[in-house]
């Protein structure tokens, strides 16, 4: 005959954290039950009456007193090594798998995809997927990037940076820049509306009704913008926006005005103009580098809100919704805050110097 387990000797600041271990609604499962049956086990209660009430085996109750006599609370929840569940993947084979995700390719095929894998190593989709999950792998994916060559890359950074992080005083800074060839598509069938359980539909085929030129200056501290549609992208046009820009802007600011590399605005009929108005400072950004005009930006919402689902019949149609989307948003202009400085700029553009390298 059995004799009885003595009582579970337990401390009072012990019972403490157990009994709150105990009433955890937001603690591991495993530490909780554990918790549950100490405390019973320092009421004298059986084992075997520990393990009906919990629905454990009287085994991991009898190893949970004697792991707690030894540790004490120190690796209450800890799975002693052995324990638990065995993992389903050989170590091998999710070597493997990493191994060809970022070293190979499939034949004929630029990337891998969840079955050409799973069919190459003899795994489930799903296990090449956990194991690209856990390790933050995704061969699906592409990243752009682009690094400019401009041998005064840094100068022109550090300069237009300086302009959005530091704005000179009694002085407005404009991003400028031109989206040349907006069409006027006219879809073949009239779009049909939204209902319930479908969005609005719009034919994919289209019918082309000219283009027209959008110039645009935004001023970097209150989100206004001046734009002017104009019909060709030339010097004479860039020289008409200027003009407008000068009429625009109080005579009393400088006007430092951020471009990019384009040939027409440096034109010498520019330059010849901008030397008669001495107020204009012209700041060009790096070679392959418009993300550092906030310009863009604004182009990007124009084009999502207005364009890219617009229906127009001709040129004046386009120009007219155009001017409509330019006057609402300056009713009610949000500037976009630029936060990063050049050196975190120059930093990261370094860094991608030396990935390419040790590539090449």
């Amino acid at each position: 005959m059995r004799h009885p387990v003595p009582a579970l000797e337990i401390s009072d600041g012990q019972r403490v954290l157990l009994e709150s271990l105990a009433r955890s609604q937001t603690g591991a499962h495993r530490e909780v039950v554990r918790a549950k049956a100490l405390l019973m086990a320092s009421e004298g209660v059986a084992n075997t009456a520990i393990a009906q009430a919990l629905s454990v085996s009287p085994g991991s109750v009898a190893n949970w007193r004697t792991r707690f006599a030894e540790d004490g609370m120190a690796r209450l929840g800890e799975v002693r090594k052995g324990r638990g569940r065995k993992p389903s993947i050989p170590q091998e084979k999710i070597d493997e798998i990493v191994d060809l995700t970022q070293n190979y390719r499939p034949k004929g095929e630029t990337h891998w995809s969840c079955r050409t894998m799973a069919e190459y190593v003899g795994v489930s989709k799903d296990t090449v997927q956990r194991v690209w999950s856990a390790r933050g792998l995704k061969p699906h994916r592409v990243e752009t990037f682009k690094l400019s060559n401009d041998p005064r890359f840094e100068d022109k950074l550090v300069d237009v940076v300086g302009l959005y992080l530091n704005p000179p005083e009694r002085a407005i800074v404009l991003c400028a820049d031109e989206k040349s060839s907006v069409q006027a598509l006219d879809r073949t069938q009239a779009s049909l509306p939204m209902i319930k359980g479908r969005g609005e539909t719009m034919t994919h085929d289209y019918k082309r009704h000219g283009t027209t030129t959008l110039f645009a200056a935004l001023d970097v501290l209150t989100g206004t913008v001046i734009g002017q549609c104009l019909p060709r992208h030339r010097h004479q046009e860039f020289l008409r926006f200027l003009r407008t820009i000068d009429r625009e802007v109080p005579k009393d600011l400088e006007i430092h005005l951020i471009l990019d590399n384009y040939a027409t605005h440096k034109h010498e009929k520019v330059r010849a103009w901008l030397d008669k108005h001495p107020r204009f400072h012209l700041h060009f950004t790096p070679t392959s580098s418009s993300w550092l005009n906030l310009v863009e930006r604004w182009f990007r919402e124009l084009t999502d809100k207005a364009l890219r689902r617009g229906v127009f019949h001709s040129v004046p149609h386009l120009i007219a919704s155009i001017e409509e989307y330019l006057d609402a948003h300056n009713e009610n202009p949000r500037p976009y805050e630029w936060t990063a400085t050049a050196e975190s700029i120059l930093a990261k553009v370094a860094r991608g110097r030396v990935a390419l390298e040790k590539i090449n």
